[in-house]
């Protein structure tokens, strides 16, 4: 049997810099997952409709509707078919909250999932409402701490399935500019990171988070004055920057056991951080989670279409 004829629907997360689509058959089982680097910033309105073609032209079907479902920033102001948020405090979207897209292709039946928005203090999110959607769909009711490392880290309090209130920290970002644009790129010039000064650099500055400024030029006179290894700066400069945003919300989250949605190499920085400070954290596979979420908005399709 052919992709075309098993396909039954499509899933999207299509984020600022790279676009995921996975095709699924009608019992859940993924026949294809194809990725693409032209997220949304990358694109005009017009141009999103023929790149999601470039990657499931082959699976649609002639005379055939296919339900789409998607998340992320394509349901942004500037994506592709803005996407109002929730607001908190609320349960994650469902797909009777997303917007349809009118398209040229009548074998696009196209859902955009909106984020949460936060009033006070004001935060948004997009996308990773689908992966706290994706992750009650196994943990119903569930009360806790969700945190979402990435270049912007989420943390979220849930209550009984309910998002009460989040923050985001752009430690990922300012690691990012810290290493390619600031004086610090000289220091920390090398692709490993000595876990050590890492945890050390995590207990120091949760004790004096307000040394933090300091402490990051800190980084480059070491290698100065004492010769400090690229790797010992580097890790020093992870550890300063996460343990600064654990700092930052130890006393809005609770920390004792926190849920981490991603297993990549910025989850386990996160992880390590947690149990360097005595916190329990449970690392899990945001990809999948994902694709529960989207999969969760999809179980109500025959309903809402």
């Amino acid at each position: 049997m052919s992709l075309q004829a098993k396909a039954d629907w499509i899933a999207v997360d299509w984020g600022t810099t790279n676009l995921r689509v996975w095709a699924l058959d009608s019992r859940g089982d993924v026949l294809a997952h194809r990725t693409s680097g032209k997220g949304m910033s990358s694109l005009a309105r017009d141009e999103f409709e023929p790149t999601l073609l470039t990657l499931i032209d082959d699976i649609l079907v002639a005379g055939v509707k296919t339900p789409v479902i998607v998340c992320g920033m394509a349901g942004s102001r500037q994506g592709w078919a803005e996407a109002p948020y929730k607001s908190t405090p609320c349960t994650p979207p469902e797909l009777k909250d997303a917007t349809i897209v009118e398209t040229a292709d009548r074998r696009l039946d196209v859902h955009i999932l909106p984020g949460i928005k936060q009033a006070d203090p004001a935060d948004v999110m997009r996308g990773e409402e689908t992966q706290i959607a994706g992750f009650l769909a196994a943990n119903a009711g569930h009360s806790g701490t969700l945190c979402l490392p990435g270049t912007h880290t989420k943390w979220v309090a849930m209550r009984k399935g309910v998002v009460e209130h989040f923050r985001t920290c752009m430690s990922g970002e300012l690691f990012a500019l810290l290493t390619r644009q600031s004086v610090l790129r000289h220091s920390v010039d090398s692709s490993e990171l000595d876990e050590t000064a890492f945890e050390n650099a995590v207990h120091e500055v949760t004790q004096r988070p307000q040394s933090l400024a300091a402490s990051l030029f800190g980084i480059r006179a070491s290698g100065l004055v004492s010769g400090m290894p690229a790797d010992t700066a580097r890790g020093r400069l992870s550890g300063l920057l996460i343990g600064a945003e654990i700092a930052a919300v130890r006393d809005d989250f609770d920390l004792a056991s926190v849920s981490l949605l991603g297993s990549d190499h910025i989850a386990k920085a996160y992880h390590a951080a947690l149990g360097k400070l005595g916190h329990t954290a449970s690392m899990l596979d945001a990809a999948s989670i994902t694709l529960n979420g989207l999969a969760l908005a999809h179980s109500t399709y025959s309903k809402v279409s």
